[in-house]
């Protein structure tokens, strides 16, 4: 038996209109077409599909079972029709973000908030999951833009800058090291120090300042939540190294002092790694600009 499309939207017109003549009209074909079609679909069934004395015309057992199956199948079609409209007119699609940096949900999740307003047809989700094999996820399309601080020359992908940032020094306003205006790697020595967990290359602390230096911290201990660490810091147990964008408010908080690293300070830039042919997507190039104005504010508290 031959199925079409066609098949099931004439059965449920019928079936709801009670007759050839009003389904006829709906279909926008001639009552004598629609004869034809069901004629040669019962052939192919070999059985009757409709109770033909039955006034309005009734579907039989055979014909209920396609009814049942065009309620089924014919929404899923139009839910996929209007889908691909969406992405042909640039409406709708999918936004998955994989990041590679823990403090960054501080200043994703208001520009996610942001996006969605705008494009509410658009599929958002974030992998943290994914942070270490992100880039990888990215080239095989299991994530659509991935934010990261290490740009890499990888074919069909392209690093988009988004802002730049400072990590600072956090430690308790009691710790020794509030007396000075900077830290150093040395300082660090006999620190307990507080960190995501995350290898260490993807690190401001080690990457830019103590593994160039061949310093090793006391201690290091891992903690998953931001919140959590600046608890501790507060609580002199440690010290951390965190974006200026996590510390806009413990500045100006009595029970911590927060200090560059090194005289000069350290500044890092955020990336968003993009697959090449979807950056004409305008969803995306609006998450973009989100991406870029949104995180200054929090910075600039």
């Amino acid at each position: 038996m031959h199925l079409e499309l066609r098949h099931l939207r004439t059965i449920r017109a019928i079936h709801e209109e009670g007759g050839l003549a009003r389904a006829a009209d709906r279909l926008c074909i001639t009552q004598s077409a629609l004869s034809h079609q069901i004629k040669a679909l019962e052939e192919q069934a070999g059985v009757e599909l409709f109770l033909r004395r039955s006034k309005p015309l009734r579907l039989s057992p055979a014909g209920l079972r396609l009814l049942a199956l065009a309620e089924r199948v014919l929404p899923e079609v139009a839910a996929v029709e209007e889908e691909f409209f969406g992405l042909r007119e640039g409406s709708a699609g999918r936004l998955h973000i994989a990041i590679e940096c823990h403090a960054c949900f501080d200043w994703l999740m208001p520009v996610l908030d942001l996006f969605r307003r705008a494009w509410p047809e658009v599929d958002l989700d974030i992998r943290p999951g994914l942070a270490f094999g992100a880039l990888d996820a990215l080239a095989r399309q299991q994530v659509d833009l991935v934010i990261s601080s290490d740009p890499e020359k990888i074919e069909g992908i392209d690093f988009q800058p988004l802002f730049d940032y400072e990590p600072l020094f956090v430690a308790s306003a009691t710790s020794p090291l509030a007396c000075k205006p900077f830290v150093e790697a040395e300082d660090f020595t006999d620190q307990v120090l507080i960190t995501y967990p995350m290898e260490r290359t993807r690190l401001d602390v080690f990457s830019e300042l103590l593994a160039p230096a061949r310093i090793e911290p006391r201690a290091v201990r891992q903690v998953e939540l931001t919140e959590m660490i600046l608890l501790l810091v507060a609580s002199n147990r440690g010290v951390s190294v965190l974006p200026d964008w996590v510390l806009r408010e413990v500045r100006y908080d009595a029970e911590y002092i927060t200090r560059p690293l090194t005289e000069a300070g350290l500044t890092r830039r955020l990336h968003a790694a993009i697959r090449r042919e979807d950056l004409a997507k305008p969803y995306m190039a609006h998450m973009l600009r989100l991406c870029r104005s949104e995180p200054v504010k929090l910075q600039k508290g």
